[in-house]
């Protein structure tokens, strides 16, 4: 889905912490990065990354996502990398021997832009590619964030993952904000103007031959009103319409 806007500012507003624990391969840590500058996370943090940081294959993959590069941070620790944060939050598709919430990721990006709202600090913890979290580090978390998996086939890319978070993250924080764009309707049809080309329309067919059997001419009618009703015209499209409608008429009276 390509449309990034370069002349558009960066609003690098508060937002969650992402830690990603062990990472495995830069290409993973870079397309995490991607998917966190696409929904407006900043903040990353690594947890003893194998392939060291900096990472030329992050940086390839992460797209020029430089903010959220230039930010990174690398901690030895899991303890370390979340001690600031006050809520943070673990995910997994695997059952846990603990008790723990387990919270959906629609409820997780409700929940942290509340608690970000209160000028506090919120943080997603991911595990490794090949293993995820071991319970050591989910105990250490509020609460286990799951998504809706088939489970015969629940693993996600770690890319993946923080997509997910951080898109519901993004629909929480800017609730009511709208999409970025929209397609302009146009000036919408009068229903005169409507009217107008329906009679136009079944004029030309009934001159046409298109009525062949009278008396079921007004269920015909209402069967085509109905449904160009349905494509709710605006008014230029009226126009179009009946433009071609006339096209058409040229046509058939050359041929005539």
């Amino acid at each position: 889905m390509a449309g990034t806007d370069s002349s558009k500012k960066l609003d690098l507003r508060a937002a969650p912490v992402v830690v990603l624990c062990e990472p495995q391969l830069g290409e993973n840590i870079g397309t995490a990065i991607r998917a966190m500058a696409n929904f407006g996370l900043w903040e990353l943090r690594l947890v003893n990354p194998r392939e060291g940081w900096p990472n030329e294959k992050a940086a390839a993959a992460s797209t020029k996502a430089t903010h959220v590069l230039e930010r990174v941070q690398v901690f030895e620790r899991v303890e370390e990398a979340i001690a600031d944060l006050s809520l943070v939050y673990a995910t997994t598709a695997r059952k846990r021997d603990m008790f723990k919430p387990v919270i959906g990721p629609d409820e997780a990006g409700n929940k942290m832009f509340a608690h970000i709202s209160a000028g506090q600090k919120a943080g997603l913890l991911f595990g490794r590619e090949r293993w995820g979290l071991n319970n050591d580090e989910v105990v250490l978390c509020d609460a286990i964030v799951t998504l809706p998996v088939e489970e015969a086939f629940a693993s996600l890319n770690i890319a993946q993952a923080v997509l997910v978070l951080a898109y519901e993250w993004r629909r929480a924080s800017r609730a009511g904000e709208g999409l970025p764009f929209d397609l302009e309707a146009g000036v919408p049809a009068s229903k005169e103007d409507v009217v107008r080309m329906f009679e136009h329309l079944e004029s030309s067919l009934a001159a046409g031959g298109f009525f062949t059997v009278p008396e079921k001419r007004a269920s015909m009618v209402h069967n085509l009103r109905t449904m160009l009703t349905r494509a709710n015209f605006n008014a230029q499209e009226v126009r179009t319409f009946r433009g071609v409608i006339s096209a058409l008429e040229r046509k058939h009276r050359r041929k005539s």
